[in-house]
């Protein structure tokens, strides 16, 4: 696919990664010498010095054989115009904008971004897909990461394998036995491990595979039994209660707007350095308590009564500054999830004592790749630094999968089926399994693999 990324700031530049990756074309634009230079020392890839709402540089950029333009450049404006000239001038099938702006993104202006005005197919505010990421994760404190599938009812959890885990040096095929148990097989735990991440490599786990200490986990399961698997591998839910968010910046403010709306069970509170920005959200707000000070100064934590909270969410705009307010966190006996920028840091979460980390980048990427695509892919979410993705499609008439098992579909060795909804019936596969019309199917694909993964759910013209 030959695609146009405007922008060439640290979204972009790892959106261009994971599609140079996957092997498209790519070719990006920014105006920045500087970024420009940068990306070009990390990927091989098409640059171009300019804007990217002029039309002569689209051009440039091969704007009239384009499948795709990307436009997450810093302002929303350009990012707009830049889809309505690829629109206007060159017909590109699809076009993706970042927008930040609140009220662009306000529902009642959604008719400005159709195809007779402003023609955009996909919005993205990665303030907005962070804050509903960390919701998510509040379900699931014990998890690192917390990922809805398939309208919320099934979860990727990410699990740490701690010296507390029952599970240490089990053989996979002995926890998968564990979780059947039941003769009643509706009790039985609908729960798939799909990938183990050791000393920062990611691999499809084999069934004589054991789980050590120290391993990452992803694990699919049914969403009315996360409880279940989490106590499973040492992780009794403590229910959260009582939060401190640290910046009350787009990310902060949209998380507290929906802890109000939808989690009235949890109480929050706001500390923000601008007095203008605190006075805007505790105007706004209605049950959230918001503190004007330094979310490092220890009376206004003890203000704001940290002792007794279940969790300090750093979200300032500094990754540093959140990597030490989790150390406070920790001094004062609380968990921590910290909002971070460099990727980099993902990998040393454990020796920087962050209990939880997310990565805005990584979010709007996952967003972007269903779009990217081929064949009928419903969701994708990119896991592990891009090792890899986990990808829910569906089975249509098209796709070689169907009425075969999945022994005889002959998978190749960097896909893992995981879970299978059908109907409202959750299935844990074997090689037995038969794919059946209309299957929705949650798998994962080592990057190597993607390309097959496509071919698998190939919506094929039918005559």
């Amino acid at each position: 696919m030959k695609i146009i990324i405007c922008g060439a700031g640290k979204v972009g530049t790892s959106i261009a990664k994971h599609l140079v990756d996957q092997k498209n074309d790519v070719t990006v634009v920014d105006r920045s010498d500087e970024l420009i230079n940068k990306l070009r020392e990390k990927v091989d890839l098409k640059t171009i010095v300019g804007s990217a709402s002029n039309p002569s540089v689209l051009k440039e950029a091969g704007g009239e054989s384009a499948d795709m333009i990307i436009a997450v450049t810093l302002q929303d404006e350009i990012n707009m115009v830049a889809c309505q000239m690829a629109h206007t001038f060159f017909k590109i099938p699809r076009k993706i904008a970042r927008l930040r702006t609140e009220d662009f993104l306000n529902p009642k202006w959604r008719d400005l971004y159709k195809a007779d005005n402003m023609p955009i197919d996909l919005i993205i505010s990665p303030e907005l897909e962070v804050a509903r990421s960390i919701e998510k994760q509040l379900k699931a404190p014990g998890a690192n990461e917390v990922v809805p599938f398939m309208n919320d009812n099934i979860e990727l959890l990410n699990i740490s394998i701690d010296d507390q885990c029952p599970l240490v040096d089990t053989k996979l095929s002995d926890i998968i036995n564990l979780f059947q148990q039941d003769e009643d097989s509706s009790k039985n735990l609908k729960a798939s491990i799909i990938a183990i991440v050791r000393d920062n490599s990611l691999k499809i786990p084999e069934k004589n595979d054991k789980l050590l200490e120290s391993d990452e986990i992803f694990i699919l399961v049914d969403t009315s039994q996360v409880n279940r698997v989490m106590s499973a591998f040492g992780h009794d839910l403590k229910p959260i209660k009582k939060i401190i968010v640290i910046g009350g910046g787009r990310i902060g403010f949209n998380l507290v707007r929906d802890i109000e709306e939808f989690h009235t069970d949890i109480n929050a509170t706001v500390i923000e350095t601008n007095p203008e920005r605190a006075k805007f959200i505790a105007d706004y707000l209605n049950t959230t308590l918001v503190l004007n000070g330094d979310g490092l100064d220890q009376e206004i934590l003890d203000e704001a009564n940290i002792k007794d909270a279940d969790m300090v969410l750093a979200l300032t705009n500094d990754d540093e500054t959140n990597i030490i307010i989790s150390a406070v966190a920790k001094k004062n006996n609380c968990e921590s999830l910290i909002l971070v920028n460099n990727s980099e840091y993902d990998k040393l979460k454990d020796v920087l004592g962050v209990d939880k980390l997310i990565n805005p980048r990584m979010t709007t990427v996952s967003k972007i790749l269903k779009h990217i695509h081929k064949g009928k892919i419903e969701s994708v979410y990119s896991i592990s630094d891009n090792q890899a993705e986990i990808i829910h499609a569906k089975a249509l008439k098209s796709s070689r999968l169907v009425n075969k098992t999945l022994a005889e579909a002959n998978l190749p060795e960097g896909i893992r089926v995981g879970l299978i909804k059908r109907d409202d019936l959750i299935i844990v596969p074997n090689g037995d399994t038969t794919i059946e019309l209309n299957d929705e199917i949650i798998f994962l694909s080592l990057m190597n693999d993607i390309e097959a993964a496509e071919e698998l759910f190939q919506v094929r013209d039918e005559y």
